[in-house]
């Protein structure tokens, strides 16, 4: 006999799961080769706007080129790590309940919180799919966070470095 789900449908892991792959913004990380990194590509670009002018208030143009430049872009890339960390959130939460053994859901409101034990097969196919679906796009997302920090860091020692006359 098969054990009939009490999760509310869209608090189920696996429903949650393709929610994310469906949703416009999570899906970015689904996306093969440099479809993840265009939409990212994009907000650094837009973030110029504001990145720019800001550093110009620093480090006029013509004097001092390459700290305007470094800085606007160092500037420009913080929008782009919030981006990656909120995907990074996101997925992360899915992966969790993906792999739990029990999953807490609530009927009708935060009062009548339940948890769920999850039956064996489905928590084999739960942990399947965290493992290898939803745990490598975390592993993108951990690398190209750990690239967006570098390349802030190394823009700001290298503001540091040219300011000191180094």
């Amino acid at each position: 006999m098969r054990s009939v789900c009490p999760v509310p449908e869209e608090q189920q892991p696996l429903n949650e799961y393709q929610t994310l792959q469906d949703s416009w913004f999570f899906s970015w990380v689904c996306r093969p080769g440099l479809g993840y990194y265009r939409p990212l590509l994009w907000i650094w670009g837009l973030s110029w706007l504001i990145a720019a002018p800001v550093a110009a208030a620093s480090f006029r143009p013509s004097r001092a080129g390459l700290e305007f430049v470094l800085s606007a872009a160092a500037g420009a890339a913080v929008p782009v790590l919030f981006a990656q960390i909120q995907l990074y959130s996101g997925w992360r939460h899915v992966r969790d309940r993906l792999a739990a053994e029990s999953v807490p859901y609530e009927e009708s409101g935060w009062y009548d919180g339940q948890f769920w034990q999850k039956p064996s097969e489905v928590l084999a196919r739960d942990r399947l799919l965290a493992s290898y679906e939803v745990q490598p796009l975390l592993d993108r997302l951990r690398q190209s966070i750990g690239s967006c920090l570098a390349f802030i860091g190394a823009s700001a020692l290298l503001v540091v470095l040219l300011r000191a006359g180094l």
